[in-house]
């Protein structure tokens, strides 16, 4: 007799086995690491869920360690889909109102943690970490036989799963398999989809035209680019619509396409991290670097995030949450730095209140992109908290938070 699986033997993870039992009604088992406080709990989730999926005449095998509903839920409709191929029956967790929030196109994005999506155990704690974005992941984290269940996983994470404030990203699988997660995750207030291996306008205009067939709610783009033609193709990219609030920059499969070894020092990635940053800005639309693979080397990330911040990026990308904080110290503008705007947006309120054209600072002349770059400056400051009515004291505060 045939059986149908799903999940993992892994913390706040479960297996489920799904066996036909033909003239037999419903049958539930359940084994639990909790089974003595939630095993009656347990048992009718499984049994309202597999009502809800229209599952009849089969017998289910539960295998638990510490499971939350969503998961629970995700994980049955895998296997009853991987048994009954072509159902379309939904078991869906309530959304939560804290997950119903909107971001702002041009929202600070320093940090963005990528998140494995067949890994529950790693989403649920994630937005204690406060990165500015977090990234369900259905592509490279995913193994291809669990790509179905994937998808199932961070589309019920992305309803119940509260991740405090973070802007709640996912990144699709290449093109044109990714056009069919966008149904599963777009309906559930994903706010940023990242598109993968990204090489033409083409592309970005399939998941544009995808996204409207769902609905047409306000959904932004991030391609990613990762191959030489990838970058050559990088203004096209960011200009293909105006959903696109972002380019980012994927070293590893990019090193790969070029026949080159990924270093430290990251020579063989310069020209094209810089090209990625040109587009970007000459298209209107936020750089965003790489991630930094070396976990256990606090120094070398913190490096790495200066190297981006010198040469144009915005933000970068983060395996691990313990990346978050580092980054953000990075980021965060040195006392000097906020002074220094402090005093060229005082010469520009001067400037504005005596009605003259001219910024001027003793005898230096203020360009147009100084003032721009004083008031990016500030704004950066006060997300850390820093003060902005006085100069900061020498010596630098310790960040106090970041302001979403």
């Amino acid at each position: 007799m045939s059986e149908h699986r799903a999940g993992r033997d892994a913390k706040e993870d479960l297996e489920v086995i799904v066996r036909p039992t033909p003239g037999r009604p419903l049958e539930v088992q359940v084994l639990s690491s909790v089974i003595t406080l939630y095993g009656a709990t347990l048992r009718e989730l499984v049994r309202s869920t597999a009502e809800q999926l229209g599952l009849s005449e089969v017998a289910i095998e539960v295998r638990d360690r510490g499971a939350l509903d969503w998961v629970v839920q995700a994980r049955l409709e895998a296997a009853s889909r991987r048994l009954r191929p072509g159902s379309t029956a939904e078991a869906l967790p309530a959304m939560l109102p804290e997950n119903q929030y909107a971001v702002p196109r041009d929202r600070t994005r320093r940090s963005r943690l990528y998140l494995p999506g067949n890994q529950p155990d790693l989403m649920i704690n994630a937005g204690l970490f406060r990165p500015d974005a977090v990234i369900l992941d259905l592509e490279d984290a995913v193994a291809p036989s669990q790509k179905d269940a994937a998808r199932l996983l961070v589309r019920n994470a992305l309803r119940a799963v509260d991740f405090m404030g973070a802007e709640r990203m996912v990144r699709i699988n290449q093109l044109p398999r990714g056009l069919d997660d966008l149904g599963a995750v777009v309906p559930q207030n994903a706010h940023t989809i990242l598109i993968p291996k990204t090489e033409s306008a083409a592309e970005v205009l399939a998941v544009v035209a995808r996204i409207k067939e769902l609905g047409d709610r306000p959904v932004y783009l991030m391609p990613i680019l990762e191959s030489a033609l990838g970058i050559e193709q990088a203004y096209a990219v960011a200009t293909a619509h105006p959903s696109v609030v972002a380019l980012a920059f994927g070293a590893e499969d990019f090193t790969r396409d070029i026949g080159a070894a990924r270093s430290e020092e990251g020579r063989e990635s310069f020209v094209a991290r810089s090209r990625v940053v040109l587009a970007a800005r000459a298209a209107g639309v936020q750089p965003i670097d790489t991630v930094y693979s070396d976990v256990e080397n606090e120094a070398g990330l913190l490096a790495a995030t200066r190297e981006a911040i010198a040469l144009g990026f915005d933000g970068k990308g983060c395996i691990h949450p313990r990346q978050v904080a580092l980054i953000h110290q990075a980021f965060r503008p040195s006392d000097a730095e906020v002074s220094r705007a402090l005093e060229v947006k005082r010469a520009m309120q001067e400037a504005e209140a005596r009605g003259d054209g001219v910024i001027a600072i003793g005898s230096k002349m203020i360009d147009p992109p100084v003032v721009a770059r004083a008031l990016r400056v500030l704004r950066i400051a006060e997300s850390y908290g820093m003060n902005l009515e006085e100069p900061p004291a020498t010596g630098g505060a310790a960040e106090k938070g970041v302001t979403r």
